[in-house]
């Protein structure tokens, strides 16, 4: 039975775009067939974020109910139904506050996992990622690509205090740009920080300075989340 889907032998499929993209093959179609709607939705999540290198991804509870826009009790019925399907092995964090670490399974896994990827790098990750979900003005996101950032700027030889430095005061500055009645639009990506990293690059920040923004994105988060319930964000 031929396939109408298909395009003449000699004609080639272009993609739209050459990067983003998933590999799709037999392992989701058998996810899909053995997993519910909630579950097969996780599954597809967690592929486009892991790291393509070893397939590992983690997150939150929270931030996965805030990415499938469902409740943290569903997620965690979906992870364990992803375990008890043997699709991922999970390692739970020490509390909600910490990130589960997800790892699928070769069977669903299309990529030759990488024995030499260099987990020097991870350390200086998780520290920036820890760092820009705890903003409170950022997208409440860090995955795959977020991480790829995160690698670049070490490779860059970007001190892991200055990269800090400059995500509070991009914090800082997003803050102030809402209660100036500019979009509500949270920080998507590290790249956002490229600007200020260059500023203090060429001026040095004072010692102890990350001390007061810490305390100062605190207070302006208070804020605004009281000005949001309230309904009326205003100046601080």
């Amino acid at each position: 039975m031929s396939d109408r889907s298909l395009p003449p032998q000699n004609e080639r499929l272009n993609l739209k775009q050459n990067t983003g993209w998933f590999p799709a093959g037999e392992s989701f179609r058998k996810a899909l067939d053995i997993l519910s709607d909630g579950a097969f939705r996780l599954f597809v999540y967690l592929c486009l974020e892991a790291d393509r290198r070893n397939g590992r991804f983690q997150a939150t509870h929270k931030e996965l109910a805030l990415a499938l826009r469902k409740s943290k009790r569903a997620v965690g019925a979906y992870i364990t139904e992803l375990v008890a399907r043997g699709i991922c092995d999970v390692s739970s964090g020490k509390n909600q506050f910490f990130p589960t670490i997800f790892q699928i399974s070769d069977s669903y896994w299309p990529y030759h996992r990488l024995n030499n990827c260099p987990e020097s790098l991870e350390p200086y990750v998780e520290s920036v990622r820890t760092c820009f979900l705890s903003l409170g003005c950022g997208s409440g996101k860090f995955g795959a690509s977020e991480a790829a950032d995160a690698r670049k700027l070490q490779q860059r030889g970007i001190p892991l205090e200055l990269l800090e430095e400059a995500m509070l005061i991009g914090a800082c500055r997003k803050y102030n740009s809402w209660f100036e009645g500019q979009a509500a639009e949270p920080i998507q990506s590290l790249r956002y920080f490229d600007q200020i990293i260059a500023e203090i690059q060429k001026e040095p920040l004072p010692s102890g300075y990350s001390t007061y923004l810490r305390e100062k994105i605190k207070r302006l988060d208070a804020l605004w989340n009281e000005a949001v319930k309230s309904g009326t964000p205003t100046q601080r």
